[in-house]
């Protein structure tokens, strides 16, 4: 009978049975067939009991052992929903983060005019790149080396996650299981640790990423989050740092090495690590291999394709040298003229192509060590003050070409080209006379002012008004010289105090000082206060401004805005730059008539070193007080150019005098700074056709001799000077 039959009732009465133990009876087997394997039953003579049987396995009990289908069905629905909440749960309380700060930090990539790279400021060598500037083929490389199947699976893979979690939970080492999805989460948005924790994170953000963002964004940011080596973080740093070329001009074979590279980049690194070639080939052979598999490739195309050998690594130059001065002056141009704020510069990825050329650049800077810094001795103390800065302006466009900020800016700072503390000494007095001619003045007996007008040229006398009063003021020439009467051209060629002081006071004070701001002083220069010091350069104006309006006066007083970016980009979007409006700010007539009187001092005056530039030119020497500072301003057709020396204590920053440097008893600006100015200008201007230049007629060519005293304007000094503003300074 089967254990689902059911036995009929035995109506016959049960006989007593003699012993109830265990085996009395055999389960499962109806009672009839039990007594006949008994046999007929014997009272009068009882049988021994048998032992007991084993009891036979019950199969009831068995079958309870093993779980119902209701049991199975129920647990699974159990397990698949606790599982639902947790992931219900995880994905609701791991929100998207903000990118971390080493994700999105990117540096500025300073180029020079030509588009060879100047600098960058970032710690972080990354320039990000939208997708469409990086070639397939190079994409391609990547998903072959990292996630072939990155457009068809999903943002996780848990089987190989929890591989991964097993492998660092039990110490069995550090294991990646990620998709290019979670690498990029982990690089964006969290870190780089092995923990847990991390893991569970990232493969919730990832999910939401997934859900979010379409592929192509995803492997863009993948793109230029990664890191290659040589602190490259991105395709575009890699392509540079390992090809000098940019992302969008990478071929297969590179692009495969660089893909190869993601897997340890200084491992693979084949000139940093030589020893680990046959590594590093083998691992690019995998990309390529990978990429046939997926069909991006063809054997044939592959057969034609060698290891491609990456450039020797450079060291970091950073911003050593010239690059932080100019960086800084770029990044000050930008700001200053509101092309971008600090903060959207600070952000970084921006691409500044600036004005500088990388030929005359290079000129400047060898001129320096040529006539100056290659002369220094560090055994005499005043050689340890001195100072350089300069700066060059092409006279037509208004861009700045070149310029020196100091001996290196990982030692010092400050750029002497573009700070304002020193004075300008002499080189301001063409500004007096271009202010003279302009406003049509006159002296104080009412002759219109020329190069020809002669003044009192003795030392301290005493300035006067238009009234013959005293205005408390009665410079010094340098080395207290009296030079009588001397016509204007004269005095600008030995830069007489007394004539200038003078003639600033004739034209009016406020006036030269618009006139100089017209030029290009700004507005608020330290000490640029209309009394009649204005003319000996007690004002504080920078290297930078002086050039800019000295290249206004050569350009026939026109004045452009003066530039030093030309191409500004970031992600490939181009941003406006301010146009170059050229405008007239004094009279071509004032503006000729100080460029003649300037060729003079070149030719016949202080500032005759500039003669060794071998082209026409025009300029000024310039002493501030104690000789604390000496410069030489000029500037051929083409090309306007200041050189400016200055002393100071690198300790404590104080200003120095320069008297004693170089075993000179004083440094002028017709020694030291013309001799750069020369040196510079012969070498900037090599390979360019001489030019001259073009004044307008009356102006032009050797100045005639002062007329006899009809045009005098001398008066007799005052026996007692009244002190004022300036008075005792020797700034000439």
């Amino acid at each position: 009978m089967s254990q689902s039959e059911t036995p009929e009732p035995d109506t016959t009465p049960e006989p007593a049975q003699e012993a109830a133990g265990p085996g009395a009876l055999h389960i499962g087997v109806p009672s009839g067939e039990a007594d006949a394997e008994q046999g007929p039953e014997t009272p009068d003579t009882p049988e021994p009991a048998e032992p007991a049987a084993p009891k036979a396995p019950s199969r009831r009990r068995r079958r309870r052992l093993l779980p119902s289908w209701h049991t199975v069905t129920g647990s699974a629905l159990l397990f698949v929903a606790l599982c639902s909440g947790a992931f219900a749960v995880g994905y609701m309380a791991v929100d998207m983060p903000e990118p971390n700060h080493a994700a999105v930090a990117q540096s500025n990539l300073f180029t020079y005019s030509d588009g060879t790279v100047l600098a960058s400021d970032g710690e972080i060598d990354r320039e990000s790149v939208g997708i469409e500037r990086i070639p397939e083929p190079v994409r391609d490389a990547v998903l072959a080396a990292e996630d072939r199947n990155f457009y068809t699976d999903s943002a996780v893979n848990p089987a190989a996650m929890v591989r991964a979690g097993y492998r660092t939970m039990t110490g069995k080492g550090k294991q990646s299981g990620s998709t290019i999805t979670q690498q990029y989460v982990k690089n964006y948005y969290l870190d780089q640790t092995q923990t847990v924790s991390r893991k569970v994170k990232e493969f919730f953000i990832s999910i939401k990423l997934d859900r979010e963002a379409t592929k192509d964004e995803i492997l863009e940011g993948y793109l230029n989050t990664s890191y290659f080596g040589r602190n490259a973080y991105g395709i575009q740093a890699a392509a540079k740092a390992y090809y000098n070329k940019d992302a969008q001009a990478l071929n297969v074979a590179e692009g495969a090495y660089l893909a190869a590279l993601l897997n340890a980049p200084n491992y693979f690194d084949v000139t940093a690590n030589p020893q680990n070639r046959a590594a590093a080939e083998a691992r690019w052979n995998y990309v390529l291999d990978g990429m046939i598999t997926q069909g991006w490739l063809t054997p044939k195309q592959r057969a034609r394709l060698t290891f491609p050998e990456p450039l020797q690594a450079k060291p970091r130059e950073g911003l050593s040298g010239q690059r932080g001065y100019l960086v800084e002056a770029v990044k000050s141009y930008l700001t200053e003229n509101r092309i971008l704020d600090e903060k959207t510069l600070a952000a970084g990825g921006f691409r500044i192509r600036t004005t500088i050329q990388k030929p005359k650049q290079e000129a400047f800077v060898q001129a320096v060590q040529d006539e100056l810094m290659g002369q220094l001795d560090d055994s005499r103390q005043a050689d340890k003050y001195l100072r350089a800065g300069g700066a060059s302006i092409d006279v037509k466009s208004g861009k700045v070409v070149a310029l020196y900020g100091g001996r290196d800016y990982t030692q010092q700072f400050v750029n002497n080209a573009t700070r304002r503390d020193y004075q300008v000494g002499s080189a301001f007095k063409p500004f007096v006379f271009t202010a003279a001619v302009q406003n049509h003045a006159k002296t104080g007996r009412g002759h219109t002012i020329s190069p020809r007008t002669v003044y009192d040229g003795d030392s301290k006398r005493q300035v006067m008004d238009h009234k013959n009063k005293r205005v408390g003021y009665a410079p010094q020439n340098q080395d207290n010289d009296d030079y009588g009467r001397i016509s204007v051209a004269e005095a600008t060629n030995s830069s007489v105090n007394a004539v200038y002081a003078q003639m600033a006071q004739d034209v009016g004070p406020e006036k030269v000082r618009q006139t100089a701001v017209k030029l290009g002083l700004p507005d608020g220069t330290p000490e640029l206060q209309a009394h009649p010091s204005i003319a000996l350069g007690s004002a504080t104006a920078s290297v930078l401004d002086m050039t800019q309006a000295y290249a206004t006066l050569a350009n026939h007083g026109k004045r452009g805005t003066y530039a030093m970016v030309e191409g500004l980009t970031k992600n490939g979007e181009a941003y406006p730059l301010p146009p170059n409006k050229e405008h007239r700010v004094v009279s071509r007539k004032a503006a000729d008539a100080t460029t003649a009187v300037l060729k003079s001092v070149v030719e016949e005056g202080s500032g005759d070193e500039a003669q060794n530039a071998g082209r026409e030119a025009a300029g000024k020497t310039g002493t501030g007080e104690h000789n604390r500072s000496a410069w030489f301003a000029g500037y051929t057709p083409e090309l306007a150019t200041v050189v400016a020396m200055m002393g100071q204590d690198s300790e404590s920053g104080m200003q120095k005098s320069m008297h004693g440097a170089l075993g000179e008893k004083r440094i002028g600006g017709g020694k030291y700074p013309a001799r750069i100015w020369a040196a510079y200008t012969a070498s900037a201007l090599e390979d360019e056709p001489e030019r001259y230049f073009n004044l307008k007629a009356g102006s032009a060519g050797r100045l005639p001799a002062p007329p006899p005293p009809p045009t005098v304007d001398a008066r007799p000094p005052a026996p007692a000077p009244v002190p004022g503003p300036g008075a005792g300074r020797p700034p000439w």
